[in-house]
């Protein structure tokens, strides 16, 4: 019976990080622009995503999403690819997540096989998990460098936007996910005694 909650627990982690990598993913507060030279401008704030630019003034917020694709610079063309990939994985993850469940009947009595499918889910969560670790992070590295390069006009150095520290969250919630679907704990051969 604990490994069946094991496994809804892991199947419950891994959707909810599949639904925040959605909102992450589409939203626009990857880097954040609030400096101009030494000051803090805070009638005015440019927020910029994977697939759209915001510009925040005066409680106004316009939204324009980028004109082209490919006149992106190869890393964001990158970071897209790689985190549209991790949510597709996700979705892929899904019904075998779901199949392979101790507690459901898709497949009968076909118990090496059930673990099987619910063993390549979590691997696939563990996948999806690390192609969106790495957008989150290349582009939170590539801030930080810019922020710290002299040689970076001050009006076009950003800031780590809140959606980075989401998308940290998000990979650690399918990590944890996928761990806990990975590997079928068989009690009996840890604790014998767990059934006297």
């Amino acid at each position: 019976m604990a490994n069946t909650g094991l496994q809804v627990m892991g199947l419950v982690l891994g959707v909810a990080g599949w639904v925040f990598g959605i909102l992450v993913c589409a939203a626009p507060g990857w880097r954040v622009s609030a400096f101009v030279g030494d000051e803090l401008v805070v009638s005015q704030v440019l927020w910029e995503g994977l697939w759209m630019t915001c510009l925040s003034q005066w409680g106004r917020l316009q939204c324009k999403v980028y004109d082209s694709g490919l006149a992106l610079s190869g890393s964001a063309q990158m970071c897209r690819g790689l985190s549209v990939l991790s949510l597709l994985l996700c979705l892929l993850a899904l019904p075998l997540s779901v199949t392979g469940l101790k507690c459901t009947r898709c497949l009968g009595d076909a118990h090496e096989t059930k673990a099987r499918l619910g063993r390549v889910g979590a691997a696939l969560f563990l996948a999806a998990a690390i192609f969106f670790l790495l957008p989150v992070c290349w582009t939170a590295y590539v801030v930080i460098r810019d922020f710290y390069d002299p040689n970076v006009a001050a009006p076009l150095k950003r800031e780590l936007g809140p959606a980075l520290y989401l998308g940290w969250g998000v990979t650690v919630l399918m990590l944890v996910g996928g761990a806990l679907g990975v590997k079928d704990i068989n009690l009996d051969k840890l604790c014998p005694s767990a059934h006297l």
